[in-house]
């Protein structure tokens, strides 16, 4: 059934003391429950052990009291009391044959302590470096300290093994953990042993991998995780110091973990990063060490990851946002299924959930994190209810989802579509500067709908209420998406602002189906995802002389949140765009806009040929209210449901769109619940007086 090109990723291979069954290695990521839902984040791992990942580890676990980074919510083992939630959560890592691995994290220099109010410790003293700037210092580790850091790791680690884990992750790259910190010449400037050479620098990490073997590495396999580069200058550990540091330690841990020096750049969204980006920075690294190398780079193709093993870049393929777009990638490549992988598309959706200290999302994947709350599972679906068939208009990210999670529940299933191709918003925004792989969405889709004799689709076919009252169709799902307003209403106006005739006022849509205003454009983004930063880029690209100008302090302020703000606005600056920050548009004339700054409402004049308005959206809604108004003819026509998901119920990004239509599909036909919660939850136990 498996390709044999892909024989090589399914090696057994061994991690000091314990023996991987096969090289996909989901490395360590944050999901949005931590702490305060265990359960979700343990059946969330679950799953992607049944999906036959090999290893597969948690999300950052802050290790003591004295380093946490609230209010970011990750998993904690400050006592024994966190135990069992943990042990719950390798349980269910290892039901299928993997290895459970635990990310000990202490965060130094990016710990603000905000929640246990403990000095934060670091190798020197100087501000915290957190997202949000905390006004916090850290006092330098003393010696006393340093002694007290080496018996906590070896304290964490004998709580590891007590948990169930095989393996620990010592956590050292992304600028995050405490071994980079004392690596960096940017964050340790000691001047005693410490500090200083590479040697010196190493020697606090030899210590505690030393202490951690001492302790539990007759049972356990250590990883040590560190950044490939900080790219931060002459200061930063750089990649060539990186192989340095690697070639003077090469059996510290029993495997190195491989990632870009920042977040940002390690897990850059497919708008800025190709897959295996990093290649450059790991290629030759192996040659430096006997001990296996995980890296990662976003892979989706089988392919791609089999050239890294086999080159001998890479032992392990290393997997976050893959693994949660499809927890079953390893499986459907040992059975010969590569069109059933639902690839990533490089989003970033998932890591909104650590950012927004909420739930975490996948566009690709929604049932991500909803595992235990509402038990979704991937790739099967509950039983079909009492009708027999569904009637979905719209072909966008909502119906497509919908009409995949119907057919596979037993429903057979039409989808009506006006325009001549499937996708709807999807294959439009596709076609946008960076955003070619948000058409996985569509395709992974298409393609297995197509497989399915339960499915019709219908294109060139607009449907009104009188045709679908004459269908006979039991339940009618409507998702006719949305379309963005020309008006200005968003966040700056909550009613149409004023707007004088003459003035060319173009929205996204009019971009999108290609009318292309010249001259002095200017992009108004009162939307602040990714949507006004890539028309000002695409107005650049064909020669308009852009201005973007936004209320917020940022270009594309959401995306602060996806990991991508950091290179929109450099992207921006090198295509000639003029950025205003701060400043809203309070109208718009002929020849020029009156923008208002948004503290001082003082006002200043722009030029402008046309205005693109990136604000908000307008449900197309009006064939669900007419079915609405004629509620009193359903029964008559054998219409037992009618419901609006998506877009065309509440704008949202892609994600929400296609978590409407799987929550719309597994819910058909079910019980009514009343007032009762939706998905489950888990509360905190009062503690004893």
């Amino acid at each position: 059934m498996r390709d044999p090109r892909y024989d090589i990723l399914f090696e057994p291979m061994a991690i000091g003391p314990v023996t991987a069954k096969n090289r996909f290695y989901q490395v360590p990521h944050c999901n949005g429950g931590g702490y305060r839902d265990p359960s979700a984040a343990a059946e969330m791992r679950g799953v992607k052990a049944e999906g036959g990942w090999g290893v597969i580890f948690t999300e950052q676990c802050e290790m003591h009291h004295t380093s946490e980074i609230t209010p970011f919510i990750e998993l904690r083992l400050w006592e024994d009391k966190d135990i069992p939630m943990l042990r719950k959560m390798s349980e269910r890592m290892k039901t299928h044959g993997g290895l459970a691995g635990i990310q000990l994290a202490y965060s130094g220099i990016n710990g603000p302590n905000l929640y246990s109010k403990e000095v934060p410790l670091a190798p020197s003293a100087m501000p915290i470096r957190t997202f949000t700037n905390d006004p916090v210092q850290a006092r330098a580790l003393d010696k006393s300290d340093i002694k007290d850091l080496r018996r906590w790791f070896v304290n964490a680690a004998k709580r590891s093994k007590d948990a169930g884990f095989d393996l620990i992750c010592l956590y050292g790259a992304h600028g995050f953990g405490i071994f980079q910190h004392f690596l960096s010449r940017a964050t340790n400037q000691r001047s005693d042993e410490y500090g200083g050479s590479l040697e010196n620098r190493a020697r606090f990490v030899n210590e505690v991998i030393g202490d951690i073997k001492d302790a539990v590495g007759d049972t356990m396999g250590i990883t040590l995780r560190v950044s490939l580069d900080e790219t931060i200058g002459d200061l930063g550990f750089s990649n060539a110091e990186v192989r340095d540091f690697i070639e003077m330690n090469k059996d510290l841990p029993d495997l190195w973990d491989l990632a870009h020096g920042t977040w940002e750049d390690c897990s850059g969204p497919s708008r800025f990063k190709e897959e295996g980006a990093q290649e450059q920075l790991v290629r030759g690294i192996h040659e430096l060490t006997n001990k296996p190398i995980v890296g990662v780079g976003r892979f989706t193709s089988p392919d791609v990851m089999a050239k890294m093993v086999k080159t001998g870049t890479l032992d392990f393929i290393g997997c976050a946002r893959p693994s949660i777009a499809d927890p079953f990638l390893p499986k459907k490549v040992e059975e010969g299924r590569i069109e059933d992988i639902r690839e990533c598309i490089g989003c970033n959706m998932c890591i909104t959930g650590d950012m927004t200290m909420s739930i975490s999302r996948c566009t690709q994947n929604p049932t991500f994190m909803e595992e235990w709350r509402k038990g979704w599972h991937p790739e099967k679906m509950n039983t079909k209810g009492d009708s027999n068939n569904v009637l979905v208009v719209g072909s966008g990210p909502a119906g497509l989802e919908a009409a995949w999670a119907l057919c596979r529940r037993g429903y057979d299933v039409a989808v009506a579509e006006a325009k001549t191709e499937i996708g709807g918003r999807v294959v439009r925004e596709a076609k946008l500067p960076g955003l070619s792989a948000w058409g996985r969405v569509v395709d992974y889709r298409q393609y297995q709908l197509s497989q399915r004799a339960n499915v019709d689709i219908y294109l060139e076919s607009e449907l009104d209420t009188d045709s679908i009252l004459e269908f006979g169709f039991e339940n009618v799902c409507i998702a006719t998406g949305a379309k963005w307003r020309a008006d200005g209403v968003a966040r700056q106006h909550v009613v149409p602002m004023p707007i004088a005739s003459g003035a060319k006022i173009y929205t996204p849509d009019d971009l999108m189906d290609g009318t292309i205003p010249e001259g002095k454009v200017i992009v108004f983004d009162d939307d602040h995802y990714y949507m006004g930063g890539v028309l000002a880029e695409l107005l650049a690209k064909n020669g308009a002389d852009v201005t973007l100008v936004t209320p917020s302090a940022y270009v594309s302020d959401w995306t602060n949140n996806t990991l991508e703000q950091i290179a929109i606005h450099p992207r921006l600056v090198d295509a000639g765009v003029e950025i205003v920050l701060n400043r809203g548009i309070t109208e718009i004339h002929a020849d020029h806009v009156v923008s208002n700054c948004v503290y001082t409402d003082r006002t200043q004049r722009f030029e402008c040929d046309a205005v693109v308005m990136v604000a908000s959206r307008k449900e197309e809604n009006a064939l669900f209210d007419g079915l609405k108004a004629r509620e009193a003819e359903w029964a008559d026509a054998g219409i037992k449901s009618v419901k609006i998901i998506g877009d065309a119920n509440a704008p949202g990004p892609i994600a929400w769109a296609t978590y409407a239509g799987h929550r719309y599909a597994r819910e058909l036909d079910g019980d009514d619940i009343g007032d009762a919660l939706p998905f489950r939850r888990e509360i905190t136990e009062l503690a004893l007086d």
